[in-house]
Order: structure tokens, then sequence, then C-alpha cells
């Protein structure tokens, strides 16, 4: 939704997911397929993980330790989006898995943390939420967040 909202072409894009778990990184990955990407998942036993992280057109990180990883501008393609889902305490402050301010330089779209997909999970879970209690009880719900535009 996030992406959409932005205008970021997904279809035909590269997608490269730097998290492979059943909560996060493999929804993800089908959601963008089905928005008719090509997706990468990587993981911590991926090789050159560099390399791919520099071929995305759309690079999603959701690692959530930074001291063992983080993401900086020399693992970003020039131009791409990238969408930091991660999460760690450092140093008493919320912070994701990329160096924002280098990054920021090199891409054309970067989600912050905090502030970024954190705030619109919650917003889109509520939407849903309120979508079930809808159909069970028979009623339209006039509004559809796919209709935003910026």
């Amino acid at each position: 939704m996030l992406l959409k909202y932005y205008g970021v072409d997904i279809a035909g894009r590269h997608v490269v997911i730097v998290n492979r778990t059943k909560l996060v990184g493999r929804p993800l990955a089908q959601l963008l397929l089905n928005e008719d990407a090509t997706v990468t998942i990587c993981h911590s036993k991926t090789q050159n993980l560099m390399n791919l992280g520099k071929e995305a057109d759309i690079l999603v990180t959701a690692i959530g330790h930074r001291q063992q990883f983080t993401v900086g501008s020399e693992m970003v393609k020039p131009g791409a989006a990238v969408v930091d889902v991660g999460t760690s305490n450092v140093n008493g402050k919320l912070a994701g898995d990329v160096e924002f301010d280098s990054v920021l330089k090199t891409a054309s779209f970067l989600t912050p943390v905090p502030g970024g997909v954190g705030p619109m999970t919650i917003a889109l879970l509520l939407y849903n939420t309120l979508i079930a209690a809808a159909l069970q009880n028979n009623t339209q719900i006039p509004f559809n967040p796919e209709q935003l535009t910026v």
C-alpha cells in the first residue's frame, strides 16, 4: 500500500526482500508477485547479498538486528525504492536496518523508522478489522484505501 500510495511502480520491477519469515518475507513476496514484480528472497545464508541489493529496483529489509546487519548506500541501486521494516533498539532509540542519511542520497524512496511501515501496518490492520466486521454484518464500507492518491 505504501508503494502504491507514493506512486512506486511495482509491475516488472525486481524486488529483493531481505527476510524469509512466515510473518513478513514470504507474505510480502506473494503480495508483490501478485502485483507482477520479480521477487528474490534473501536470508542469513544468501551469498552475494550486497550485489543482489544493488540489483534491486525495490529493496525491502526486515532483519531487525541493527548491530549485525545494516543496509548502507553501497547496497542500494541508484534510484531504487527502499522499504525499511526492521526495528532495533540502538542506544535507547528505535532504529531500522537502513543507514537513513546515506541511503537517502542514493534511493528515490525510503521509509523512515520510526514512522514508516509501522503506522501503515496498524492503519491497515484496523481497516481490515473494519472490513471483517462489515462483512459479518452485511454492511458496505464506502472507503477503499487503494483509491488514495498523493
